[in-house]
């Protein structure tokens, strides 16, 4: 399968999707039940949305040559301090990426991407489109994570299918 600018721009809707179910699902929690350590590989729902929304930020600090967040990955889970400011940055930067999913041309998608990664502390060069795809593969990753931990906070977990989405937005 080739990724092309449509898959990228459908990609981009199911991740606004996803976020605005999740602002959904937070906002029925109380803090607590938020920032409770679950047992997750980041501890809580909240900080695994905030490692989340510190990924996909870092992601498109490098497709776009744009700045990026604040702190590395041991900062990643501290990105915001509640649901309400998560949402903020959240609406924010899922409006960044379909604003650059709809400018995306299949050219956009060629050749290599590299960078330096704090992770592991070495230069990485992958090709463009494996980027992109990881970069929509890391939100489904960590969006279970968060339904699972939601699930069983008590909370109703966001329709994921991706067959589910509604063809027309608001995507925000």
């Amino acid at each position: 399968m080739k990724l092309t600018p449509d898959v990228v721009l459908m990609m981009a809707r199911y991740n606004a999707w996803q976020n605005k179910q999740l602002q959904a699902s937070f906002a029925t929690l109380y803090r607590e039940a938020l920032t409770q350590d679950r047992g997750a590989f980041f501890g809580s729902i909240l900080a695994t949305a905030n490692h989340l929304l510190w990924g996909d930020s870092i992601w498109m600090a490098r497709f776009t040559g744009k700045g990026r967040p604040p702190g590395g990955f041991d900062e990643s889970t501290r990105l915001t301090d509640s649901a309400e400011a998560w949402a903020v940055e959240r609406f924010r930067l899922d409006g960044e990426i379909l604003l650059w999913a709809e400018k995306l041309r299949a050219v956009d998608l060629t050749g290599p991407l590299s960078w330096y990664s704090g992770s592991i502390g070495a230069e990485v060069s992958k090709p463009r489109a494996q980027c992109v795809l990881h970069f929509f593969n890391h939100q489904t990753h960590h969006r279970g994570q968060i339904h699972g931990m939601l699930t069983a906070a008590g909370a109703k977990g966001p329709v994921s299918d991706l067959i589910f989405m509604p063809d027309e937005g608001p995507w925000l």
